[in-house]
């Protein structure tokens, strides 16, 4: 059994709840918009972390993630991007690399809006989970961990905080 905790668009703010929230974690994914390197370290600290920059990272972030990682936990197939859309109606990129990888998991972030759909026609769970930093139009900072048991996607949990 794999723990993963995932976030996204902190914009260079990384709630003090993040650490407790996580810390039986196995795995941190960030879908994006990351904002500050130090968002990364703080994470790093707490477990592995995979993430992906989005639209306001700037060339420093840009240098040490990547647009899109595609990877493998247990028997599990996971997309982790920035900018998708919402469940049947992905950008054309995303249905590109749907197309090529057929995850059963599709992570982004950008909309800061928390939402976790099962998508039937691609086959996979998409998972926003909403914003978890200070900027934005959102009004509560979110983040969710759940774990992956061979072929279950199981325990999904969600942390939330009106935000000031």
């Amino acid at each position: 059994m794999t723990r993963i905790g995932v976030l996204s668009d902190t914009h260079g703010f990384l709630p003090q709840q993040a650490e407790s929230f996580f810390k039986n974690c196995d795995e941190i994914w960030h879908a994006g918009d990351i904002g500050d390197e130090s968002v990364l370290a703080g994470l790093a600290k707490i477990a592995k972390t995979r993430a992906v920059f989005g639209n306001i990272d700037g060339q420093h972030i840009r240098a040490i993630t990547k647009e899109f990682l595609f990877f493998q936990i247990e028997s599990k197939k996971i997309l982790l991007t920035h900018i998708a859309g919402v469940p049947y109606k992905y950008n054309y990129e995303v249905n590109g690399l749907i197309k090529m990888y057929s995850p059963d998991i599709l992570v982004c972030g950008h909309s800061h809006i928390l939402l976790v759909q099962y998508n039937h026609k691609d086959k996979l769970l998409h998972i926003n989970p909403g914003a978890a930093g200070n900027n934005g139009f959102h009004k509560k900072q979110t983040l969710l961990r759940f774990e992956i048991d061979k072929e279950n996607i199981q325990n999904m949990e969600i942390w939330e905080k009106e935000r000031r």
